[in-house]
């Protein structure tokens, strides 16, 4: 596909022979982890923790050691770095980095500011866990969404541009930095222009919110790939790394996709399972919503409770 020449001037404005090494897909597996839970209260070293390892020990599949986190500081904090660093150090688990750039240009600052700080304190038991940085995580989509707060795409290459700087002569200075965002978003005509300044495009991915479109779960499979695919060209060279999918085992019916443990374990079945044999990098949501508060929709494999002592509410054998 062309780029419209404003999408060109964007691209050119953020210097990107100092792009890393292109990521390949080779089949991480993780979750993602919010910062606090439903209750506003932030989570602590002890709760990423035995979140990490019980994703570490899930009955019927194995190998999610990775976690994606959408933030480098601590819920509550002005930029104090999240308590997930030291709970992944503690359970040698690998870190997709996220950096929350909507707002103001002060979010993206104390971001960065969280960044050094974990790089200055933890050093290579840190940086050594970190897989890649996303810079931003569905702005493109928010920014067009009445309501929203997201960011204009050439707000998004600027802070792209900031993450490169930061890093730069550092140990995380090799790290392969991408964005993450809805297909559309990514088809838009000037929002293509981020393309060529990030190594990896992250692909959200939810049939159960597309309720334009036959979006049952035996449509599941077409809606996903539909959406996968068109990333996939769009992308050309980079490698698309599957950041968020699933499907919710609570929750309203949205057009033909019925919320339930049948239906989320069929689509775990069609897309997870294919996406880990074909060795795509792929983040599932979610591990457990629900806690100390009830989510619904509700993607959680998990329902509310001890995790430890809870069972999965659908198989995750493949």
């Amino acid at each position: 596909m062309r780029f419209s020449s404003a999408a060109v001037a964007l691209a050119a404005s953020v210097g990107l022979a100092d792009a890393a090494a292109v990521p390949a897909n080779t089949g991480i597996k993780g979750f993602n982890y919010g910062a606090f839970f439903l209750n506003q209260q932030a989570k602590v070293q002890s709760d990423f923790a035995y979140e990490f390892n019980r994703a570490k020990s899930l009955p019927g599949t194995s190998g999610w050691t990775s976690a994606r986190l959408y933030t480098m500081i601590q819920w509550g904090t002005q930029s104090d770095v999240v308590s997930a660093i030291p709970a992944a150090i503690e359970t040698n688990t690998k870190l997709l980095l996220g950096l929350w750039i909507s707002g103001n240009t002060a979010a993206v600052n104390n971001e960065i500011t969280a960044l050094k700080a974990a790089i200055s304190k933890y050093g290579t038991k840190f940086t050594n866990l970190v897989i890649g940085i996303s810079v931003g995580s569905e702005d493109l989509y928010r920014d067009a969404a009445p309501g929203e707060v997201g960011t204009s795409p050439q707000y998004l290459l600027d802070c792209i541009k900031k993450v490169r700087a930061a890093i730069a002569g550092t140990a995380l200075a090799g790290a392969p930095i991408g964005h993450v965002d809805t297909y559309d978003s990514f088809l838009n005509g000037t929002n293509k222009a981020v393309i060529p300044a990030i190594d990896w495009v992250g692909f959200d991915g939810y049939p159960y919110w597309e309720t334009t479109k036959a979006n049952s779960i035996s449509d599941a499979m077409t809606r996903f790939y539909d959406g996968y695919d068109k990333t996939v060209k769009l992308a050309g060279s980079k490698p698309v790394w599957v950041t968020e999918t699933g499907w919710p085992i609570t929750g309203k019916t949205n057009n033909l996709a019925v919320a339930s443990a049948a239906n989320a374990r069929t689509y775990w079945q069609k897309i997870a399972c294919g996406l880990i044999a074909k060795k795509v990098n792929l983040f599932w949501y979610d591990l457990q919503e629900s806690q100390w508060g009830t989510a619904s929709p509700d993607f959680g494999i998990y329902g509310a409770g001890d995790l430890g002592t809870l069972t999965p509410r659908y198989s995750l054998a493949c």
